[in-house]
């Protein structure tokens, strides 16, 4: 498993290509070759996934029930929201343009490690869902790790 951690500032080029640091490129698994799997997040962002990773997730999501129309409607809300990329030689990676919208990405982008994932943010619309006062990260850490 790629442990994906800190954040990083990077900027998107005119046709939409972001350049994915060094230290990210090197905690890609050898077996995902240069190959990610993009999906729009949860929040306004994009997930950037390791094919491995990815391949988890979807064997939960295809392996529902497809005659059950809550398991049809979220498989089919889930896979359109995929995108397959690769790297090219200088290790950019091409967004699709409904993406960039959706994420309302703009020229400078912060890439954040996520463990076994990345998120891509708009560097403004980021900046919104940081918890900034170390008094309510503290509180959110102890409700949710000393369970």
């Amino acid at each position: 498993m790629s442990l994906f951690t800190g954040e990083f500032e990077c900027k998107l080029d005119a046709k939409g290509r972001l350049t994915l640091p060094s230290k990210v490129k090197s905690k890609l698994p050898e077996v995902s070759g240069n190959q990610l799997v993009l999906s729009r997040g949860l929040e306004p962002c994009l997930v950037a996934y390791p094919v491995m990773e990815y391949k988890k997730i979807y064997s939960r999501i295809a392996s529902m029930n497809e005659f059950n129309e809550e398991f049809r409607r979220l498989q089919r809300n889930f896979f359109r929201r995929i995108s397959e990329v690769e790297l090219d030689s200088a290790g950019r990676v091409l967004i699709p343009k409904s993406m960039i919208k959706y994420a309302n990405l703009n020229k400078n982008v912060i890439l954040v490690g996520m463990g076994n994932r990345l998120e891509i943010w708009d560097n403004d619309t980021y900046d919104e869902y940081i918890i900034k006062d170390n008094e309510e990260f503290s509180k959110l850490a102890q409700k949710h790790l000393t369970q």
